[in-house]
């Protein structure tokens, strides 16, 4: 019950300063974004004021060993940039620049919906439907893969492979 009720409280107060800053207005969003055109550097002051937040607080967060309200923080351990990375990078850009709506200032418009947003959730909700399914085949195909290899027998003497902490993707 307390991480629901934190988690609509965080949600909440993010909808809030979305809302305030100006990031639900899609027209404010595609004029910091067309810096060929009249560009509207304003949000520069958001991403400012979200980047020196995160930079002075990650740091002391992570000092406290775990959340408050979970077992451990999740932080992915990957570095690789890959072909699917960057087409879903490019598809995001994309989305974001035709409809000036990025996810969470798209959610927080939910309470004021307009045609716009009522084009763009859909499209959102089946983009991360459809990034889940070729994600499920990757995997599908790895362990398929894995599974032909011929295995060669284990020595007695053997010690199964364990991941260091540093070598998953979730620590």
């Amino acid at each position: 019950m307390g991480r629901n009720l934190a988690s609509l409280s965080a949600g909440l107060l993010f909808g809030f300063g979305l809302a305030l800053s100006g990031m639900t207005h899609p027209q404010k969003v595609l004029g910091f974004l067309d810096v060929a055109g009249p560009w509207d550097a304003s949000l520069l002051f958001v991403l400012g004021g979200a980047v020196g937040v995160t930079l002075v607080s990650f740091r002391f967060i992570l000092r406290l060993g775990k959340p408050m309200l979970a077992e451990r923080f999740i932080i992915t351990r990957e570095t690789h940039i890959d072909r699917p990375m960057i087409l879903g990078a490019i598809l995001f850009g994309i989305g974001w620049g035709i409809s000036g709506y990025c996810p969470g200032p798209a959610i927080a418009l939910i309470a004021s919906p307009n045609w716009e947003l009522l084009a763009f959730l859909p499209a959102a909700i089946l983009g991360a439907v459809a990034e889940k399914y070729f994600e499920l085949r990757s995997q599908k195909r790895a362990m398929q893969t894995r599974a032909a290899q011929p295995q060669k027998p284990a020595a007695q003497d053997d010690k199964p492979d364990s991941e260091s902490p540093s070598e998953g993707s979730c620590g």
